[in-house]
């Protein structure tokens, strides 16, 4: 087809694509709105659930005090004439007055009221047996009860609530019933646009802002429920009429949109429901939702301005896509350049750690000569004297001279193979388990003979073991340098005190160099790691020592760190501690 043929398909092809994305966006903006509105009704439930549970809180210790009255138990205990129940009815009126509850009523150990705040109404409590109610058969077996239900008397609804009252043996005589009303709550709630309802444990509501929901059924009741709440009265001859609802979305478990058949019609509502306690009743709240029209029209322009946008990118960046495979290619390019040039660095690290270690093993190798010159004098005598001992037939004495010979052989020996293994190059990255104790005898094994020689006093306070993960070849050139530094400022002091510490400080080991030299000097202190800094004379450092060991140190997890003290310096570094092991030294 030819190109010019082809244009008109993809202008469909892409007006196609802007209207599928304009509905789509349509769809999720509405979902989101719902989700929103759902979210919000959520909380607004949760506000007309405190206010009933305040309601009913504010009256649940009511029969309980009123339990305690010794004149309501002295009623209880004897036989109760015309002139008793006059004054219970009184004094129940007075205390109902006083507190604004519906009503207060008596009961005797069988369940008939003989006493009650109403005894003025037609409807009066008083003389009628209340022992079927299933607030009264539950204060008599626990102690307390509670139970919602329309009145047998006065056909009103109400809430009642039931403490047993006993005699001064414990025995059950009685119960004081409080029952509450819930019209003003049901008129506060009408006056918003939300359709609020309570409903009990068998899904019944009992408790509803508009009229023609009250005692529907929100799923079919079982012939049990039905048998149960026959023999209770608890709603006493209402229908209890199904109400019919499809769920369309769910949203959690206690909200979702649904399609009710309501008394006014069949309607969408987001409904949100949210569990009462301790009275087992459910709070539920129904809400048209209505999504801004505006919000949807502008979700859908949005989706479809980005789609052409995009398409257009698209289009774009089609027609730079060579230009970029090129820019690619070079950036790899560049980037293979990086990393080769990356590892030259590290490599020139390494050899500079290496280098300096060198210096100070060079450094370290005249004193250890000097030191190893002593013995191999001393072994030529003892050889001589061998031959001697071994002439004259004295074998016990030669075995003797044996002795001493292999002690010195052995330390000789220790000195210079450490000093080869300190010397040796250690892999890149290495981390194993190391005690800083041996790194420390190691590193003073090697500096022993300068340390003798310049009659430096050391105190060494080591936490034995310490373990680290680090290198140890590393660890030891750090803390040789250290050492060795400490060495150089005490040259010219009249004490020489050089102290090692290894500290617990956390989960991490803290190991300290200090010395009793001159200090640092404060204008020096903020550059003495820096590479090529030194205060030494010419010739004497290249000022690379403390440089490295930093770097050792951080590469490691660490930091190393320097201050001054009232006399000398200290340095120190600190490294996370590892799992006990046994020792490697």
């Amino acid at each position: 087809m030819p190109r010019a043929a082809r244009l008109p398909l993809y202008v469909l092809l892409i007006l196609a694509g802007a209207v599928i994305v304009a509905t789509l966006a349509m769809h999720q903006a509405q979902r989101h709105s719902l989700e929103d509105e759902a979210a919000r009704a959520q909380d607004q439930l949760s506000l007309y659930a405190n206010t009933l549970q305040t309601l009913i809180e504010r009256y649940r210790a009511l029969p309980a005090v009123l339990a305690l009255d010794p004149e309501l138990r002295a009623a209880l205990r004897g036989p109760v004439g015309a002139e008793t129940t006059q004054a219970l009815n009184l004094k129940l009126e007075q205390i109902n007055g006083a507190a604004q509850s519906s009503t207060l009523e008596l009961l005797d150990r069988d369940g008939l009221a003989i006493g009650a705040s109403n005894w003025k109404l037609p409807s009066s409590y008083v003389g009628h047996n209340y022992g079927f109610r299933p607030y009264f058969t539950q204060t008599k077996a626990t102690g307390v009860g509670r139970f919602y239900a329309v009145g047998v008397t006065s056909g009103i609804p109400g809430y009642f609530l039931a403490n047993a009252v006993r005699d001064d043996a414990g025995l059950f005589i009685g119960a004081m019933v409080v029952k509450l009303e819930f019209p003003d709550l049901e008129h506060t709630w009408a006056q918003g646009d939300d359709l609020l309802l309570v409903s009990d444990a068998k899904g019944v509501v009992f408790i509803a802002n508009q009229p023609g929901w009250r005692y529907r059924s929100l799923h079919p009741l079982s012939d049990q429920d039905r048998t149960e709440l026959g023999s209770t009265r608890q709603y006493d001859k209402q229908p209890l009429t199904p109400l019919t609802q499809e769920p369309l979305r769910t949203f959690n478990d206690s909200s979702h949109l649904s399609r009710v058949v309501a008394p006014e019609g069949t309607t969408d509502y987001l409904w949100q429901s949210l569990p009462l306690q301790p009275e087992g009743w459910t709070l539920h709240l129904l809400r048209k939702p209505q999504p801004a029209p505006e919000d949807l029209r502008n979700a859908a322009l949005a989706a479809a301005g980005t789609w052409l946008t995009l398409v257009f990118l698209g289009l774009f960046l089609y027609q730079r896509w060579r230009l970029a495979r090129m820019r690619q290619r070079s950036r790899e390019e560049l980037e293979q350049l990086v990393e080769a040039r990356t590892r030259d660095l590290r490599t020139a690290q390494d050899g500079l750690v290496q280098s300096t270690k060198l210096a100070a093993l060079g450094q370290m190798s005249a004193a250890l000569a000097h030191e190893i010159n002593q013995p191999l004098t001393a072994q030529r005598m003892q050889l001589a004297t061998l031959r001697l001992l071994l002439d004259h037939g004295r074998v016990d004495d030669a075995y003797k001279a044996l002795t001493l010979l292999d002690q010195q052989l052995t330390r000789m020996a220790a000195l210079t193979g450490h000093l080869k293994t300190f010397a040796r190059k250690s892999p890149s990255g290495l981390r194993e388990r190391v005690d800083l104790a041996c790194v420390v005898d190691q590193a003073m094994l090697l500096l022993d003979a300068r340390i003798r020689e310049e009659r430096v006093s050391c105190v060494l306070d080591l936490t034995r073991p310490a373990w680290v993960r680090g290198d140890a070849i590393r660890l030891e050139q750090v803390l040789i340098n250290l050492l060795r530094n400490a060495l150089d400022a005490m040259r010219e002091q009249p004490l020489k005190r050089l102290e090692i510490r290894i500290d617990a400080e956390g989960d991490h080991w803290r190991l300290s160099v200090v010395d009793s030299g001159s200090g640092i000097a404060e204008a020096h202190l903020a550059n003495i790691f820096d590479p090529f800094f030194t205060t030494k004379p010419v010739g004497d450092g290249l000022g690379l020592g403390l440089a490295v060991s930093y770097a050792i140190v951080h590469e490691l997890g660490g930091r190393l760190s320097a201050e001054n003290l009232a006399n000398g310096a200290r340095f120190f570094f600190c490294l996370t501690q590892a799992p006990e092991a046994e020792p490697l030294c």
